[in-house]
């Protein structure tokens, strides 16, 4: 196993014993047997009779073990790994001479317990050949020192054999006890190492006020290398990622394997920007492409919290195209931090706007679309793809789905119940961010029982480009979701990656065609070649489509001769709250409502919205 060691604090992984091989670990540690030897040996140099040695001399050793030991306690983090061998070297020779010029024999005698102190740090700290070496010198010493004192060849047996048992007991729980944390192919740490360091990295950037950076990488496409070249080229591959990397960090930067092709980097001390770059020099490192997220850690937030941050940066990286770095400030804007807010109070409004059948006479409702609408004080002008942007960078997505898939069943529930007659479908938008979550499709199930709306009655929309990062969870959430009844529809259709051949591997029930393409409908040119094609692949593929931004009564003649079955957009009904629907409804007296515009009743014309039944 390539073990850890430390040439930085976390970094550098050369062929050491374990996770406490880190710089600092091995400062403090050998730093204070240093000064413990030190203190002991002044303080039995000053009170111990006898004058069989030089008083002196042990002193001195003593003193320099002292001074060492300061100058690891202080210095020794931003030390060389090769520097501690010589630290360690010096320290059993130290032991030899007090050992030897003690000026009492049975002082001298209990000296050579300080020989055991050498064989647990090289135990901790150093791989097995170089632990090794470290014991047997220090063993060798101990053998030939007390016998050079006068006793029997024999006296140094013993405490040889502590030192060699302490060494070789210590050595192995320390590999058992580590291990856990290192992963074996690449010996970085592992997910669970990563972690542990987490949160003291985290406690630090807190007392000392300076920032902290996590980054996320995952090799792109890494999967193809295992199934076409095997296993052990995709091993060799992330070792020399692994190796390559560590040449470029600094000292007091972790790098870590938290599994599969995914990396973890964590970085005290540096900024967003800081981060970044050094991000991109690691990419340009390595041959393959790479994804990466970035972050930063804020005052108060939790460990789960900053790397769930890093770990949507990285899912933008890989939907936006892969082979780059992607950002996920920490940073809230005044827009992150009201809308937060407003989720958090209820205070968001979700207006409806329906959807027609054009087969029928003047356009019949059959379903409605829930639209967010909020008006922001920090920024009025935000549109709500801006909105919905601004809530999947800064985590406020998950909650803005519930809240609006929540309140658009409620609504829709409270509106049939109103009115026995309607039996109108519900479609409402969802993230892709939220259906890449293993349980999205149970927090779907629990809001429609909780609500009470009819499971084959909802319609969730997914803009087609969000399935770009061809999450498998997403896909298994779509197909869970339509075997319990709600059907799919893949929203701005044609505007996303690869649209028709996509569609044999998405599960959809639905198109909406994007406005774009209804827009180009126009009285002085032909219609848009593609709109045909749409249509007709509908049929053969047995899917329902939508025309979506519908605003003129010749671009609804258009559809209707092209085979579209269904349409929204203004020239049917601007989007409105549920109280306008129902008070609409219950100020209807002819029995057939419907949606359009009327010129028997020019107060209903004017609303946008005549309700239909």
């Amino acid at each position: 196993m390539r073990g850890i060691g430390a040439r930085g604090d976390t970094r550098t992984r050369v062929r050491a014993a374990s996770a406490l091989a880190t710089a600092k670990v091995m400062a403090r540690t050998t730093g204070a047997f240093y000064v413990l030897g030190g203190v002991l040996g002044l303080t039995i140099t000053a009170i111990a009779p006898g004058d069989d040695g030089s008083r002196l001399l042990v002193g001195t050793a003593a003193a320099v073990a002292l001074v060492l030991g300061l100058t690891l306690l202080a210095w020794g983090p931003r030390m060389p790994h090769t520097l501690h061998h010589l630290y360690l070297a010096t320290a059993t020779v130290l032991v030899t001479i007090a050992v030897h010029s003690f000026p009492n024999l049975v002082g001298g005698i209990t000296l050579a317990s300080f020989y055991v102190f050498v064989a647990c740090d090289a135990a901790l700290f150093f791989a097995w050949p170089q632990a090794a070496a470290h014991i047997g010198f220090a063993m060798v010493l101990c053998l030939w020192v007390l016998p050079d004192r006068g006793l029997p060849w024999w006296s140094g047996m013993i405490p040889a054999g502590v030192t060699f048992g302490a060494g070789v007991v210590v050595g192995i729980l320390t590999r058992m006890a580590s291990d856990a944390d290192i992963d074996v192919l690449t010996g970085l740490l592992n997910r669970r190492g990563f972690e542990k360091q987490l949160n003291p990295a985290i406690d630090a950037a807190g007392r000392s006020g300076q920032g902290l950076a996590l980054v996320l990488v995952d090799l792109d496409r890494f999967q193809k290398i295992n199934d076409h070249l095997g296993h052990r080229a995709g091993d060799a591959v992330l070792q020399r990622v692994a190796d390559t990397w560590l040449d470029l960090l600094a000292p007091d930067q972790v790098l870590a394997r938290l599994g599969g092709d995914v990396f973890a980097l964590l970085l005290p001390g540096t900024t967003e920007q800081a981060a970044i770059l050094l991000t991109e020099k690691l990419r340009a490192a390595v041959t393959m492409g790479c994804s990466a997220g970035v972050t930063s850690w804020q005052p108060g937030e939790s460990g789960s919290l900053l790397i769930s941050r890093a770990d949507v940066g990285l899912y933008r990286a890989k939907q936006a195209g892969r082979n780059r770095t992607v950002l996920e400030s920490s940073r809230q804007l005044p827009l992150a931090v009201e809308l937060r807010e407003a989720i958090d109070r209820g205070a968001l409004d979700v207006h409806y706007q329906p959807i027609v059948s054009l087969t029928e006479d003047g356009g019949q409702a059959v379903g409605v679309e829930a639209l967010l609408r909020w008006s922001s004080n920090a920024q009025p002008e935000v549109t709500t793809e801006g909105l919905i942007r601004v809530a999947e960078e800064y985590d406020l997505i998950s909650d803005l789905d519930e809240l609006v898939l929540r309140r658009a069943c409620a609504d829709a529930a409270r509106l049939q119940e109103s009115f026995a007659s309607l039996d109108l479908t519900l479609n409402v938008n969802v993230s892709g961010l939220e259906l890449a979550e293993p349980d999205y499709a149970e927090r779907v199930a629990t809001i429609l029982n909780d609500t009470g709306w009819p499971a084959d009655q909802l319609v969730l929309e997914v803009t087609e480009s969000e399935l770009a990062a061809e999450s498998q969870t997403a896909i298994t959430n779509l197909h869970t979701l339509r075997d319990r009844g709600v059907r799919i529809a893949i929203d701005d259709f044609g505007t996303g990656y690869s649209s028709l051949s996509r569609l044999a591997t998405i599960p959809s029930d639905i198109l909406k065609v994007d406005q774009s393409f209804v827009a180009a409908i126009r009285s002085d040119s032909p219609a848009p070649p593609l709109l045909g094609v749409i249509a007709a692949l509908s049929k053969s593929l047995d899917l329902q489509v939508i025309a979506e931004g519908v605003e003129t009564e010749y671009q609804a003649a258009v559809l209707t001769e092209l085979g579209f079955a269904l349409a929204q957009g203004y020239h049917y009904s601007d989007s409105h709250p549920v109280s306008e629907l129902i008070n609409d409804l219950n100020d209807l007296n002819d029995g057939k409502p419907r949606i359009g515009t009327s010129d028997d009743d020019d107060s209903l014309s004017e609303s946008g919205w005549i309700p239909l039944g």
